[in-house]
Formats: C-alpha cells, sequence, structure tokens
C-alpha cells in the first residue's frame, strides 16, 4: 500500500512541479518564461542569497513589477523561512509608505527601476518609526534594498536550505497581503502555509483543475486572487499566463491573446468581466478554448453573466464568496443555468476545511430562513494582522456557538440568508466596508485621506451599489480637480471617487451627526 505524505509547505509542492514537470512552462508573461524547475532554480538561489544577508527574521517585501520573475521571489522569500509581503510598484508612494510602516521588512527584494522610489518611501517610512531610531538616518541599516537579478546569481546551498526547511511548520506565515484600513493605515493579512494550501487544494477540487489547464492571470500579484493563479500550477502542472493589464480595456486584444495561448480557466474579479462587457466584449471575437470560468470580489450582475453565458455555452461558471481574513474565499456556487437579467446569483456551499454559518446581533444562530451575519471558523483562518494587535482581537474571537473550548471566528461583516436547500445567499453589507472593482474597500480610509487635504473641511464617501460608483461629498475652499488629483497620489486608482462634489456645507441631522439620507439623493 502506498504510503500518504504530508506536505508542510508550498515549497514541496514546488519541489514535487520541478521533479513531475522540469521542462513544462510554468508562468509566461509578455516577455519572457520559465519552465517549473527554473521557477525552482530562481527561488532557491533567491533564498541562498538572504541566508548570506545579515538580516533578521521578520517578513521581506517584494516590490516587483507585473512579470514572471516576480514569482520566484515570493518562493524565494519562503524558501529563506520569511513570509514575503508582496507590494504592486505601482501604489501611490504615501501608501507603500503606510505599508512599510506596519511591516518593519527586515529586506526589500526589488528591481533597479524601482530602487529611487523604494529608497524614498523607507526614508519616510525610517522617520516615521518604522525601524529602530538609528535607522532613521540610514534605513539600509535596519532593511537592505536587494536587487533580485543580483539574487538570482547566487549559489545554491541546498544544506543550508534544508536546515531551514526542517524547523518550518506548516503554521508558519507565508505571505502578508495589505488590504484597505478604515483608519487609513492598510491591514497586512498574515496567511500561513496550512491555509493557503487548505484553500488552493479546495479550489482546484471544485474547479478540477489539472496539468492540461491553462489559466489567465487578471489580478494583480500583491492581490489575494492572484494566489490561485501562483499556486494552483505549483499543486497540479497548469500553466498561468500574466495578461497585461491594458490588455482589459481593449477587449479585442485581450481575446486574441487567450485564443493564442489556449486559455481553458479563468479565476477574475465580477468587476473585470462587467468591464470587457461594457466595452463591446463578443462583438468582434470569440473565446474558443475557454472552459471555466470563476468570478468574485463583488456581485455579479445578471445581465453580465448572461452576456458571458451565451457566448460560452459550454462553459463552467462559478461564484465565489469571501474575505482575505479566510484566504481568498470560503464560499462556492456553480450556476446551473442561463440567469435571468435582474437575477441575483447565490454564494453557494462553502469549501472544503471551511465552517460558514450566521449569527444574530446576540451571539446565537440565526434561524432557517433568516438573515444573520457570515462568519467563518477553520484552518484557513489568517493568523491575523501584522503588527496590529487590537484590530486582530476585534476580528477574530471566540466562536460563541463554540462553548466547550476555544474556537476562533472570522466575522466578515457581511449580511448573509440559507435557503431552504442550503444555499447561502449574500444580502449586503454590516457596515461601510463595500467592495468595488474587486477590491475591499473601507469608506473611512477614503474619507481620512480626503480630511488631509487642505481646503477640504468635511467630507462623506458614499457609494451606490446600482452603478459601482464611489462618491466624495465635500465642503471647503478645495478646488475639485486638486481633491481629485490629491486623492491619486495617495490612494489606489480603485479607491479614487469616480464622482466628487463640492457643496457649500455637508447636510447634518439635528443631533449634528450627517445625513447620510440627503447625500443618498444626491447621487439619484
Amino acid at each position: 500500500m502506498e504510503q500518504m505524505i504530508m506536505e508542510k509547505n508550498v515549497l514541496e509542492w514546488l519541489d514535487r512541479a520541478a521533479i513531475t514537470w522540469p521542462d513544462k512552462t510554468a508562468y509566461e508573461d509578455t516577455q519572457n518564461a520559465l519552465t517549473f524547475s527554473e521557477v525552482r532554480e530562481r527561488a532557491m538561489r533567491i533564498a541562498s542569497a538572504l541566508g548570506e544577508q545579515k538580516i533578521g527574521n521578520s517578513p521581506a517585501a517584494v516590490i516587483l513589477g507585473r512579470s514572471v520573475y516576480t514569482i520566484p521571489a515570493f518562493l524565494g522569500v519562503a524558501a529563506s523561512g520569511r513570509a514575503y509581503a508582496p507590494i504592486d510598484a505601482g501604489l501611490p508612494q504615501q501608501r507603500i509608505v503606510k505599508i512599510l510602516e506596519t511591516l518593519k521588512p527586515s529586506a526589500i527584494v526589488t528591481e533597479p527601476a524601482y530602487e529611487p522610489m523604494v529608497r524614498t518611501c523607507m526614508e519616510e517610512a525610517a522617520k516615521a518609526g518604522a525601524w529602530d531610531a538609528a535607522a532613521a538616518g540610514n534605513p539600509d541599516a535596519a532593511c537592505p534594498v536587494l536587487d533580485a537579478g543580483q539574487l538570482v546569481l547566487h549559489d545554491i546551498n541546498e544544506e543550508k536550505l534544508a536546515a531551514v526547511r526542517r524547523s518550518m511548520t506548516d503554521t508558519d506565515p507565508l505571505y502578508i497581503i495589505f488590504t484597505s484600513g478604515s483608519s487609513g493605515n492598510p491591514k497586512g493579512v498574515l496567511t500561513s502555509h496550512h491555509s493557503l494550501m487548505c484553500y488552493i487544494e479546495a479550489y482546484a477540487d471544485m474547479m478540477k483543475i489539472d496539468e492540461n489547464d491553462r489559466l489567465g492571470n487578471q489580478s494583480p500579484l500583491d492581490y489575494i486572487a492572484a494566489i490561485r493563479d501562483i499556486y494552483l500550477p505549483l499543486l497540479r502542472g497548469a500553466y498561468t499566463y500574466i495578461l497585461p493589464k491594458e490588455y482589459f480595456m481593449q477587449p479585442d486584444v485581450l481575446f486574441d491573446r487567450l485564443n493564442e495561448k489556449e486559455i481553458t480557466c479563468l479565476g477574475w474579479s465580477t468587476s473585470a468581466l462587467t468591464v470587457l462587457s461594457s466595452l463591446g466584449a463578443f462583438k468582434d471575437r470569440e473565446l474558443k478554448t475557454l472552459k471555466k470560468v470563476c468570478f468574485s470580489g463583488s456581485v455579479m450582475p445578471g445581465k453580465v453573466l448572461r452576456l458571458w453565458q451565451t457566448h460560452l455555452p459550454e462553459a463552467r461558471f462559478v461564484n465565489q464568496y469571501g474575505p482575505t481574513e479566510a484566504t481568498a474565499s470560503c464560499t462556492w456556487y456553480e450556476v446551473d443555468h442561463v440567469v435571468d437579467e435582474n437575477e441575483a446569483i447565490p454564494i453557494g456551499r462553502a469549501y472544503d476545511n471551511y465552517h460558514v454559518f450566521l449569527l444574530n446581533d446576540d451571539g446565537t444562530a440565526a434561524a432557517q430562513g433568516e438573515e444573520g451575519e457570515i462568519c467563518v471558523t477553520g484552518p484557513i483562518l489568517a493568523l491575523g494582522y501584522y503588527n496590529d494587535e487590537k484590530r486582530t482581537n476585534d476580528a477574530f474571537v471566540r466562536n460563541p456557538l463554540q462553548t466547550a473550548y476555544y474556537e476562533r471566528m472570522y466575522k466578515t461583516g457581511d449580511i448573509g440568508r440559507f435557503r431552504e436547500d442550503g444555499i447561502l445567499e449574500f444580502h449586503g453589507r454590516r457596515d461601510r466596508q463595500i467592495k468595488h472593482m474587486g477590491h475591499r474597500v473601507e469608506l473611512d480610509e477614503i474619507e481620512y485621506a480626503a480630511n488631509g487635504i487642505e481646503g477640504v473641511e468635511e467630507c462623506a464617501s458614499l457609494y451606490l451599489k446600482e452603478k459601482e460608483t464611489l462618491y466624495l461629498f465635500y465642503s471647503g475652499e478645495a478646488q475639485m480637480r486638486n481633491v481629485v488629483l490629491k486623492l491619486r497620489e495617495i490612494l489606489p486608482g480603485f479607491m479614487v471617487p469616480r464622482k466628487v462634489k463640492q457643496l457649500p456645507e455637508l447636510p447634518k441631522l439635528p443631533n449634528g451627526k450627517m445625513n447620510m439620507t440627503a447625500l443618498k439623493e444626491l447621487m439619484r
């Protein structure tokens, strides 16, 4: 009888993939491609080089472009025994500074094109106390900036890497992905190897991914959705093509590339599918090889899904739901019919290793058919928010339904309802956290940024769900154009309100609180 070996981290997936499919292309972009054996070699060279650096064991930031070379950098940091923190080099510098302040990385892996920007951000973060006081004048002493291109020239020290591997456990941190935070400070969601592996295995089984599948990557590599395109090849031998961001404004060009690369499976944000539909997708091109489509990030409009279903009648369409804190997604629903244009798509059933249930405000279980807050337990929960004990303790709490022992739970802040057949429906947000363009956004963070702009006296941010449009209302002398330009310097593009309106004063209730109803009327 064949003995089953339990794998405890993603590096074992990498090792096996390099042995099983050494010469098969694992990742490709418009310029370069890497085989599985090349990915492992680059990762181990980077890990060996990091092992020679006199740095601590705290996470390393990876600030690289949208390239196949970014993935072995992630894996190389992991193989060195550290968690990696992917940071998009295209983010506003102020946001990168905020991330570095929280992360306090042991090193930054980047490339020469980004080094001047990285050093500017490091200096600002050091002044704000990201590292110890001595680092304020010399950040390099606490956090060296390392060129990924030079790290891959280092010889591989298999003996030292094996020693690091022996000391690792499956609950060791793998990555830190930063999401929107209501205080203006991004939250770093810390996830273990085991949690990631549970999710990827469950997703791969649900989507029936194998070595013949060819994935088209849409998500930024620092975003939670990208973990599928990064790790499915290592688990199942699939292939990932990293699509240029600009293709998503050119449906014909995008579809031609998907056909050329014979892409069979997509795991995209709802907003990507929606934008393509609005730009005339399928008007002049059809997709010839696509068989599987998973969408997530926000509510899918029925008319958009119907368009894709009509043009891909043989494809599987799956709606996926879940927060970064539960390792990407916790429920899935396969759409088994062509939907009506106004149909609400359920979010389905829990993945394997996820327990999803509903709670009332008093901590009791919601009755069958009644609304409640969606809560999650299981080995897929994040370890917490990095360097943020208070927000960790606020978000990850004891499951009140389990009194015999301590069971950790994450409250999503979303409202749901279970149908009689056990299928879960999404019924909106409890608070002011929304999903926009596939990203989670705290409206408070937008207001926090706007309040820091000179000439803005008061402001309020709202979201018009029907039009997927962010609004910002403000009073003060600041010119609207200057407000928008300043927000673009501070926030990622998906968080900058599309509609900005200047008012003589913001409407108030008798108790002095903002009159949100009056503001909502101004959005109609």
